[in-house]
């Protein structure tokens, strides 16, 4: 549950901050552009606020009624427009239908989860970045998941804050793990940086 509030109220509350930061720099000059921030601002609240009653609901325990379920990878490309539309950062998807068939849904999951974070973490650490990529590539046992991004224009941290609590890329890790994955992460390129996780793909069923 703690996981769930990390990886997608986090991710909403960076980009409400992103477009705040946007709107106080062109209030003045481009009201227009103010509208669509605070637009943007009350569909990621909105997001959020889902995300913390889905957990609130998890600890009332089983007589709660039924949630949603988790988002999966067929969300991905509305994840990836919302985040370029909301900042510096043009983000591009390659996710092939093999890709997708080939995760179960925990599996599929996982790869959400690890794609909001790998993004939120270019909202915190490289803002300006020009661009980003998410590349799904499946083999016959695995899927690669691949999100990178270009160095930005203001000088990186010089290393990136480890989440308390066990949270975010640490606790990825050890589920991707459990899923008898990987997950690592670290510098790409002239001062990018890279999340590569290998999930395991589902057999094809047999056919008779």
């Amino acid at each position: 549950m703690s996981r769930d509030l990390h990886d997608f109220v986090a991710h909403d509350i960076s980009g409400i901050v992103v477009q705040a930061q946007a709107a106080r720099f062109v209030a003045s000059t481009d009201p227009s552009h103010t509208v669509l921030a605070l637009e943007r601002i009350e569909k990621a609240g909105l997001s959020a606020l889902a995300a913390m009653d889905r957990t609130v609901q998890m600890l009332h325990g089983r007589e709660a009624p039924a949630t949603e379920p988790l988002p999966d990878v067929s969300q991905l490309p509305s994840l990836i427009a919302d985040f370029t539309s909301a900042g510096a950062t043009e983000a591009h998807l390659d996710l092939p239908p093999p890709a997708t068939e080939a995760l179960s849904r925990e599996a599929g999951s996982a790869a959400y989860r690890i794609v909001v974070e790998a993004l939120t973490n270019i909202r915190r650490h490289a803002l300006d970045a020009p661009r980003a990529t998410v590349t799904f590539t499946h083999t016959a046992t695995t899927v690669e998941i691949r999100v990178t991004n270009d160095r930005g224009a203001r000088p990186a941290p010089a290393r990136r804050r480890a989440w308390r609590g066990g949270l975010g890329l640490p606790a990825l890790t050890e589920h991707a793990q459990a899923l008898g994955g990987t997950l690592s992460a670290g510098p790409h390129g002239d001062g990018g940086w890279q999340v590569t996780a290998v999930l395991p793909a589902t057999l094809p069923k047999e056919t008779s």
